[in-house]
């Protein structure tokens, strides 16, 4: 669950980045999070991952109160959520192996476990055939994946999904939203953030809009996948 009660984040420059937020995001949700370039998506991400403090309000994530959080408890609260970047942020000389079982050798998990883990998170992003192969020799849509597998090794309540979708064409951007879908109803809670609307549109669902820091429109509507 995702909780932001009378959020504010003021910036030194002078700028609102965040005004007077009030959202709930339940257990099991997908979130599309839609705004245009400055309007706020991102602050409210870091929020979410605790990389940055709100001037005022408060913010809780998957149980914890992250104005609270110290030293180690921080790490502890990040391995309870999956992050995809824009940019993947991926180590571009390790495999795609290698990639996803480097976070599960972070949080101390065992190598029997890392066995097990990484294929099924690959194969559940289609990506088991490259296991052997240097992430930089991948695409971009290849990457994306393997970023979503990498946030899902540590099985995450709560998946953030930062424009997945920014360097694909549109057959796979909507392909990959699909995926999400499917995650999702596997029952892991997902905030995608985007600024395609007619991607937003067509999949439908519960969709956030931010405006100069506020939230101008949170409402659930139809879309043209249902059927599928």
């Amino acid at each position: 669950m995702v909780e932001m009660k009378n959020v504010n984040v003021h910036y030194a420059s002078g700028i609102d980045a965040l005004v007077n937020v009030n959202l709930r995001i339940n257990d099991g949700e997908f979130v599309f999070i839609v705004g245009e370039s400055g309007a706020g998506k991102s602050t409210l991400m870091k929020l979410m991952m605790r990389e940055l403090m709100p001037s005022s309000g408060r913010v809780f994530v998957n149980g914890y109160n992250l104005e609270k959080l110290k030293g180690n408890r921080i790490a502890k609260f990040r391995r309870s959520i999956g992050l995809v970047f824009q940019d993947f942020r991926l180590i571009q000389d390790y495999t795609v192996y290698e990639n996803v079982a480097f976070v599960l050798r972070i949080a101390d998990q065992s190598n029997r476990y890392i066995r097990q883990r990484v294929p099924y998170v690959l194969n559940l992003m289609e990506m088991a055939g490259k296991a052997k192969h240097k992430t930089r020799e991948l695409s971009g849509g290849e990457q994306q994946r393997v970023a979503i597998a990498r946030a899902l090794a540590n099985d995450p309540g709560l998946l953030i999904v930062d424009e997945p979708t920014g360097n694909l064409d549109p057959e796979k951007s909507y392909k990959l939203v699909g995926l999400l879908k499917e995650i999702n109803r596997c029952g892991t809670t997902v905030v995608m953030i985007t600024h395609e609307h007619d991607l937003v549109r067509y999949f439908g669902g519960r969709i956030i809009n931010i405006d100069k820091g506020e939230i101008t429109f949170d409402e659930t509507i139809g879309g043209n996948d249902e059927d599928q």
